[in-house]
């Protein structure tokens, strides 16, 4: 796979502490290469671990922070989803004008989204990408999706406070 040059510094870490990180968790070895921000995942002894590593290699390449994207390695019911904002925008400015309506002003429109889905957001490049469970990712998809649509940032907020307490519900049946 291929993540961003300047997120391979990111994947690496301080001294290679991210990477031995992901690498001890996974029981794999990673090789990255910086100049082209390949990633290849071998010496595998369980594929199921190393697509979750893949996972965590995409998540940080579409900017969440390490300790983000490696909750994915902590529960097996966390998924990693993505939305491609040039498959709905063709044109560059109008993927950063979409990627602005879902950030918000101030990022409050991230944050409701994140506070009322429990799931983690990073809105980076074209990408908006997402780490919860699939109940929670799923509110948070339709919540993007009006938002996509061009449906006013209040009608976004009243959908996502309709959803909390069946969000809170699953939260709590998943303990």
């Amino acid at each position: 796979m291929k993540i961003p040059a300047e997120r391979i510094a990111v994947l690496i870490g301080e001294k290679g502490s991210t990477k031995r990180l992901i690498e001890e968790r996974v029981g794999a070895t990673l090789h990255v290469d910086s100049k082209t921000g390949e990633v290849e995942i071998v010496n595998i002894s369980d594929p199921i671990e190393a697509m979750r590593a893949m996972d965590v290699v995409r998540a940080i390449g579409r900017g969440f922070s390490p300790e983000r994207a490696l909750t994915l390695l902590d529960d097996e019911m966390l998924y990693f989803d993505s939305i491609d904002l040039s498959e709905v925008e063709s044109s560059p400015k109008g993927q950063k004008r979409l990627a602005g309506r879902i950030i918000g002003k101030n990022g409050r429109m991230r944050e409701a989204i994140e506070a009322n889905t429990h799931v983690m957001l990073s809105v980076y490049g074209k990408t908006v990408s997402m780490i919860g469970y699939a109940d929670q990712i799923e509110v948070a998809r339709r919540a993007i999706g009006m938002l996509l649509d061009g449906a006013p940032h209040s009608a976004v907020y009243r959908f996502l406070e309709r959803k909390r307490p069946e969000i809170e519900r699953h939260e709590i049946e998943r303990f």
